[in-house]
């Protein structure tokens, strides 16, 4: 598709940004920081590479770019850029990472949304040779943590709120892939939460059915699917006149859909959570990417996965049972194009989804703390040389 290869490896840099609580006040993540990333920018980009893999999911902070609407300052983005042309990686545009500038109010207030565009608009003027963009990563998740979970950001919690936020973020997204597609041959390379909710007793099998639904409802906002019973029904609380830009915008040609599934991604209801296998996880997400292709019918990737939700020494076999996963798919002639490893070093304090920043380590990289490459790395960079998944 538009210069990717036919199965898109990838390996992505944890950037999140987004504002939480820290002893009772407002407190910014900023997972760059954390690990030291752009103290070692080089050297990091250069291990990834070193793996065989030749595209990164990769993005600089909005709000370091941005700090005064309007006023720009590149140079955080251009050395990023440089750092990746010299490793010989493609990057993945990933413009918003959960968190905005400090000028903007949250995600429940619509004015955010032109500021965001005219971001946009800014970066392709300055940056003409970028072809694959994330313009907003997981609108879905972000849009959950702000309006309906009360974690990060607006800290909202109603699903009246979680529909006005998810209205608001999609419709900055296709307000940007608008822009790039006026603007340039391109490729949306998307991610999105993938969470796979299950019923342990009949009678709340309709309500897990809705969760379900809801939860894929971004992609037929996105897409321009007319939404079930269900999904009116929750958008309701949004202005009409966003529903139809929405509508008008809509797209679903030169899209790599994706999916972010980790270990940590099943929610069940109606009882104490079953010890479940690797195998029996995966076959779950295969069971519902499965479903998810008959609705959607685009072609997708697993945008993000790890360890997440299981102790580092297995995340060998995870890796291998989501990839025979992926070539089963494939053999039965869905177009599954990628898996990107996210990340290549450990991340911080997703143990409480970033409630209680503490500084604490979730180990989930292909590398640790020090830089030095887990067994995990070897594997990925194995199944990378034997190439696509069949």
């Amino acid at each position: 598709m538009s210069g990717l290869p036919e199965f898109l490896w990838s390996v992505g840099e944890e950037s999140s940004d987004p504002w939480s609580v820290k002893d009772g006040q407002p407190y910014r993540i900023d997972q760059l920081d954390y690990s030291g990333h752009m103290r070692h920018q080089q050297a990091d980009l250069q291990s990834i590479a070193d793996l065989g893999v030749r595209h990164v999911r990769y993005g600089m902070p909005w709000r370091l770019t941005e700090t005064q609407p309007g006023l720009y300052d590149w140079s955080l983005w251009d050395r990023a850029l440089e750092a990746c042309e010299r490793a010989g990686l493609v990057p993945l545009i990933d413009m918003l990472h959960f968190g905005q500038p400090d000028f903007c109010r949250g995600y429940a207030d619509p004015a955010w949304v032109d500021h965001f565009v005219r971001y946009v608009e800014a970066f392709l003027a300055r940056y003409p040779q970028a072809r694959y963009f994330t313009p907003v990563n997981e609108p879905a998740w972000t849009a959950i943590t702000a309006g309906y979970l009360g974690a990060w950001n607006d800290r909202l919690a109603s699903e009246p709120d979680f529909a006005r936020i998810l209205a608001n973020i999609t419709l900055a997204n296709l307000e940007a892939l608008a822009r790039i597609d006026a603007d340039r041959d391109n490729v949306w390379v998307s991610a999105e939460t993938f969470n796979i909710p299950i019923a342990l007793s009949p009678d709340l099998q309709a309500e897990v059915e809705r969760r379900r639904y809801l939860g894929w409802l971004v992609w037929d906002l996105h897409l321009g699917l007319e939404p079930r019973e269900e999904g009116a029904e929750f958008l309701g609380a949004v202005d009409p006149e966003t529903l139809q830009r929405i509508k008008a915008l809509a797209r679903r040609d030169r899209l790599i859909a994706g999916h972010d599934i980790y270990p940590h991604n099943f929610q069940f209801f109606g009882g104490e959570a079953p010890a479940l296998s690797i195998r029996e996880r995966v076959a779950l997400y295969e069971r519902d990417a499965r479903d998810w292709y008959q609705r959607y019918q685009v072609p997708f990737w697993i945008s993000e996965t790890s360890n997440f939700g299981l102790p580092i020494a297995e995340q060998e076999q995870w890796l291998d049972e989501l990839l025979a996963a992926v070539g089963r798919m494939r053999a039965d002639g869905l177009p599954m194009v990628g898996l990107c490893w996210y990340s290549r070093g450990d991340q911080y304090d997703w143990q409480t989804l970033l409630v209680e920043p503490t500084g604490q380590v979730t180990e989930v990289g292909l590398f640790d703390t020090a830089r030095s490459p887990r067994p995990v790395a070897k594997t990925f960079a194995d199944h990378v040389r034997r190439g696509t998944p069949i």
